[in-house]
């Protein structure tokens, strides 16, 4: 906790957000500051706490935040000593802003566990909350509550209860206009207006780019000048001289890429996005006159406008450039694509959804999506490996985020399902209550007295099998990605996932314990096509081995196969080291779901059929619940 009473810096282009913001105060209302990273939140709120002559009391949001921690606590020393009265109760951050007419301002609101957020319901009704042996304690006129969150942040978050938003106002804030920032920057860092011009553009370009899913806020834009001012200064420069260009390349680089994020599907690193941005907002002026473009000294970009982080592409550098890693994975799958005439016998939608070569329709397969999705999904897999090249990108980029989108479906899971418990081990919060009844009297208090309270839940690490072999293509293929999908999202701080595939031989997609984008697996897993024989025995081993080192309460493994095994040792005899055992039937014959069911049962887990697309989310979340 910290209390905020430090001269704000100048709010810039947010007067509409302002004034709403002051009003909404002094109308007694509780806020929720909603946008991304780099849009003013904080410098709003603590600009017009300043005019009102308010403190803030500023408090990070994040999984640990404990109610305890939030209200306040009693301290252990003074109550095993004086017993409870008042004096011996340490405010938190929240109690600080009630009695002291203060503004309490919660970063990174979707952060906060569902638990702690409880707390603030009758805060926020009834301006009161009844503290344990303390009693209840009231609001001072002046307190408020303020809340901060970035809704497009996906990582370690969750969705705000309805409960907590219904007592709120809601202020959306987006980025300012260019001249707004350029004044920002200006004002951060000092610097002259062609750097400040020129980074501003750069940032601001990142927010458009059609393969930038997530830009660079205006921070990224104050790095840049920071950096770009240092390097040219260190290197003797001035950005209109030769070779500033590459200076400004390298700083771009440093200060922007970690920034972006790159759209699902598409195949290129955020260097090499940068690299074709800076080449088209950079300023002739900037180039002396007469200079030729030096490739060497980073003047114009390489061949095909993907810059120098991209490197040779595989075609250029020949096949053994691809490494032996690459080489064996590659032959191992060695996808056959399809051409147009046999998609259109093999889909009665595609002449819609691919009128023209190289064309993908979204609109048309938008409605094919609605009308039939396992009719679209199967023909989106057949698509991901089109011979069509562009067609095939397209429908790669389309695939990674419709099967993703699917797996969130499935993946959803209700917030708090973490608990605070007591507990023995030298962990958390002390639980003053539980360590007093344990308590001799004897001081100190010996170790086996105390009682901490801290989150937990069940630990479960979980392996998707996902079964390549046989007619593994079009629904079945989608089918494995939307499962993959699911699995590799549903991860969180008690469930630890990775995704294998297995024929004769097994695959993995996504280590244990490495983290990897679901949409990245979603393109993995559509560039496969069924061969080679089922092996079973090999691939639970496999999952065995993927699980062995983790540290789980439960190791799961989920079978997405027909179970019909045409190779190996029998499956049962490959259970050892595995907990439990589900199994996701897709497509299922008679005689596969027997297979299904038997297995599953030696593994005691459950069978889930999956005849149709639709069945899959509600099949994984009943088994990652």
């Amino acid at each position: 906790m910290t209390v905020d009473a430090a001269v704000p810096a100048p709010v810039v282009g947010l007067d509409r957000e302002r004034e709403v913001l002051t009003v909404a105060l002094a109308t007694h209302r509780h806020v929720v500051l909603e946008g991304p990273p780099g849009t003013g939140k904080s410098t709003l709120l603590r600009s017009v706490a300043a005019e009102t002559g308010q403190d803030v009391v500023f408090v990070e949001g994040n999984a640990e935040l404990t109610p305890a921690r939030l209200v306040g606590q009693y301290d252990p020393a003074a109550v095993l000593a004086g017993g409870y009265t008042p004096e011996n109760f340490t405010d938190g951050p929240l109690l600080a802003a009630m009695r002291g007419s203060g503004l309490l301002y919660l970063e990174e609101l979707n952060r906060i566990p569902e638990e702690t957020l409880n707390v603030l319901i009758t805060v926020l009704t009834e301006g009161e909350i009844a503290v344990p042996r303390l009693g209840t304690v009231r609001a001072a006129a002046g307190f408020r509550l303020i809340a901060a969150m970035n809704p497009f942040d996906a990582i370690g978050t969750a969705r705000v209860g309805q409960a907590i938003a219904d007592r709120m106002c809601r202020v959306v804030l987006g980025y300012q206009p260019e001249a707004a920032e350029r004044a920002i920057v200006a004002g951060a860092t000092g610097a002259d207006g062609s750097q400040v011009v020129l980074a501003v553009r750069l940032a601001r370009a990142t927010r458009e780019h059609r393969d930038l899913r997530t830009g660079s806020s205006v921070r990224g834009a104050i790095d840049l000048v920071l950096l770009l001012d240092g390097l040219l200064a260190m290197r003797g420069q001035d950005l209109a001289g030769p070779g500033a260009r590459e200076t400004a390349r390298d700083a771009t680089h440093a200060a922007l890429s970690g920034r972006i994020r790159v759209t699902e599907g598409v195949e290129r690193t955020p260097e090499a996005v940068l690299d074709e941005i800076l080449d088209a907002v950079w300023p002739a002026a900037a180039q002396p006159p007469g200079a030729e473009a030096d490739p060497a000294a980073g003047d114009a970009p390489p061949p095909g406008g993907r810059g120098k982080a991209q490197g040779p592409t595989a075609e250029a550098a020949g096949p053994d450039a691809r490494g032996p890693a690459r080489r064996d994975r590659a032959s191992r799958r060695s996808p056959r694509t399809t051409g147009r005439r046999e998609m259109q016998l093999r889909h009665e939608a595609f002449p819609d959804v691919s009128p023209e070569v190289g064309e993908l329709d979204e609109e048309a397969f938008a409605g094919l999506m609605g009308r039939d999705p396992e009719a679209a999904a199967a023909l989106l897999a057949d698509l991901a490996l089109a011979t069509d090249r562009e067609l095939r990108a397209a429908a790669r980029r389309l695939a990674a985020r419709v099967f993703v989108q699917v797996g969130r479906v499935g993946a959803a899971r209700a917030r708090g399902t973490r608990r605070l418990v007591p507990t023995r081990r030298p962990e958390g919060d002390l639980d003053l209550d539980r360590t007093l009844d344990r308590w001799s009297g004897v001081w100190p208090p010996a170790a086996e007295d105390l009682v901490t309270r801290s989150w937990t839940g069940a630990r479960r690490a979980v392996c998707l099998l996902v079964d390549r072999s046989g007619s593994m293509q079009g629904l079945g293929v989608a089918i494995a990605a939307v499962a993959a999908a699911g699995v590799v999202l549903a991860a969180d701080e008690r469930l630890r996932t990775s995704v294998l595939t297995f024929a004769d031989d097994v695959t993995v997609l996504q280590a244990y314990g490495r983290h990897r984008a679901a949409e990245d697996v979603v393109l993995d897993l559509v560039g496969l096509r069924g061969h080679g024989r089922t092996d079973l025995a090999a691939a639970l081993r496999g999952a065995r081995r993927e699980l062995l080192p983790a540290t789980a309460d439960e190791r799961v493994v989920v079978l997405l196969s027909d179970c019909l095994s045409t190779s190996g040792d029998a499956a049962a005899g490959a259970l050892a080291g595995i907990d439990r055992l589900h199994v996701l039937c897709p497509l299922p014959s008679e005689e596969a779901l027997s297979a299904a069911q038997a297995l599953a049962a030696r593994g005691g887990g459950l069978v889930q059929p999956v005849a149709t697309l639709t069945d899959l989310p509600p099949a994984l979340t009943r088994l990652l619940a």
